[in-house]
């Protein structure tokens, strides 16, 4: 049964919105009609119940009764009362005279049912009732009033017109209901057809969008109806979906990108860790310093292997984990502990600390104030070393190297925004909010705009042009401090172009002791 109610109830949207608008119009059709006939048949009973109680019918005496009529007595005339109305008179015993006043009078058919005593008779004098009729037609209005003998006598009138009436505006009444019944349905299946038009198109759209076409839009987008505002919620659901998959494509990409350059990385060390153990076993007579310089070999490039391993690990930890461990973290005494341990990583190079803005702690300029800011202090410090070491590694031997540490607002000149010449890999940030900012900025030969878009890839490698022998980096290092910089809700930025150097931005919210006066 509840299977067959399924079966039954319509699906489609058209079907129900078409049923709910025709059995509503039809409801309130037969409802108007309904009160109408109502009250139509109020006001001609009403009109009958006015004639009843205006009529005054004649004495009993009018009208003899027929044992006591005299002989060669006239016969008295039916048409002696007005119209249809008919009187009925009781005895002074109670008893109802067989005989009546008015068109059709007689014991017979066509007359309402009255008791046959007074005691039985219920009507309230001035009150018009209606009673059936004795043969069982249409029924009657009656009104009862007492004479001045004390006899009882019942006025009627037949109700035959206002059920007739009736009868007759019932059926139109229904006529009526299944006219507009069918019109509805017929009008309303266009109009909603019409109506969901643009639902109709943007269901097409979509079937077409699932067959493969994603590059389609729903074309109804008006805001100030219902189907325009879906419509620009579909567009938009489509907008984010392709987003998302458009970032599902090219983080697939840079998997397998960085897959197979971790594979390369990793292979030319166990490459050569191979290459120089099978030297050993195949030739155990070799001469002592050849053994050993084996030995240094395949430990050099086992720690090769090593860094490379943790870089990686360091970067899938920082991808994944936010900062654990945030204090009040010094940068002016990072950037010094940078400085010193790359001097000494790096003796003859000028690398020197200096105030944002130039000068030094001699007088010449701005001094050297103490800046700081939440975070992880082993990973900013981590940060500085590799900016320190990139600019040691990819420099000429002569090329200066500064650090610069200070207080800024962010904006497209002093850093954080985006501009021409800029690259990073995070976003910028909101623009004129206090930062703290550590720049390694060297006069080396600076980079192409192409070669600056790449620095933070994983893997990336710029032109070494540091001293002769150096060893190689794994092309994570401004990768890994971009990630940390990102991870402190900061940014890792870099200026340059050829000829003119490069300088590293690491910007990192000013959320310890900022003085907004002090700021630029």
């Amino acid at each position: 049964m509840k299977l067959r109610a399924r079966r039954l109830r319509p699906r489609s949207v058209r079907t129900r919105l078409v049923l709910i608008s025709t059995v509503l119009a039809t409801v309130a059709v037969l409802v108007s009609q309904a009160a109408g006939l109502a009250v139509m048949r109020s006001w001609l009973t009403g009109q009958i119940d006015h004639r009843l109680t205006d009529f005054r019918p004649p004495p009993p005496a009018a009208h003899a009764p027929a044992h006591g009529k005299r002989p060669n007595a006239p016969e008295p005339r039916e048409d002696a009362l007005p119209s249809d109305y008919r009187v009925f008179f009781y005895t002074s015993d109670g008893r109802l005279r067989p005989d009546s006043l008015g068109s059709g009078s007689g014991s017979g058919s066509g007359r309402p049912y009255l008791p046959a005593s007074v005691s039985a008779l219920t009507l309230r004098n001035g009150h018009p009732a209606t009673v059936p009729a004795a043969d069982g037609g249409s029924r009657w209005r009656v009104i009862a009033d007492t004479g001045r003998d004390g006899r009882r006598v019942v006025v009627a009138l037949p109700l035959g017109t206002v059920e007739g009436a009736t009868s007759k505006l019932l059926w139109f009444s229904l006529a009526i209901g299944a006219v507009v019944a069918a019109g509805v349905g017929l009008l309303g299946s266009a109009a909603v057809r019409l109506g969901l038009r643009p639902l109709a198109r943007m269901e097409r759209t979509a079937l077409r969008i699932t067959g493969g076409e994603s590059a389609l839009t729903v074309a109804d987008t008006d805001p100030l109806t219902e189907t325009g505002r879906l419509g620009i919620a579909f567009n938009t659901m489509l907008d984010q979906v392709r987003a998302a998959l458009h970032r599902k494509d090219a983080s697939e990409q840079r998997l397998r990108r960085f897959m197979a350059d971790a594979g390369h990385e990793l292979r030319t060390p166990l490459t050569s860790i191979q290459g120089f153990a099978e030297l050993l076993v195949e030739q155990p007579r070799l001469p002592a310093a050849r053994r050993r310089e084996a030995h240094e070999l395949i430990a050099r490039n086992a720690e090769r292997m090593s860094r490379l391993v943790d870089d990686l690990f360091l970067l899938a930890k920082l991808g994944y984990a936010p900062v654990a461990h945030r204090e009040t973290v010094d940068l002016l005494s990072l950037a010094a502990d940078g400085v010193g341990a790359a001097v000494v990583a790096h003796p003859g190079r000028d690398v020197r600390l200096t105030p944002l803005g130039g000068g030094g702690p001699d007088g010449s300029g701005p001094a050297l104030d103490v800046v700081e800011t939440l975070g992880d202090a082993h990973r900013l410090s981590q940060v500085i070393a590799n900016l320190l070491a990139n600019a040691c590694r990819h420099t000429p031997p002569g090329a200066r190297v500064e650090v610069r540490v200070g207080a800024v607002r962010t904006g497209p000149e002093t850093g954080g925004a985006d501009r021409p010449g800029r690259s990073s890999a995070t976003a910028a940030l909101p623009a004129g909010v206090p930062a703290c900012v550590v720049e390694v900025a060297d006069d080396g030969p600076g980079l192409t705009a192409e070669a600056a878009q790449q620095v933070f890839e994983r893997f990336y490698r710029g032109p070494a042009t540091g001293p002769d022998g150096a060893e190689p980096g794994s092309g994570l290092g401004l990768s890994i401090a971009s990630t940390i910089a990102e991870a402190h809700d900061g940014r890792l930025e870099l200026d340059t172009r050829p000829g003119y150097g490069s300088t590293f931005r690491l910007l990192l919210p000013r959320s310890v002791g900022a003085d907004p006066a002090h700021l630029p």
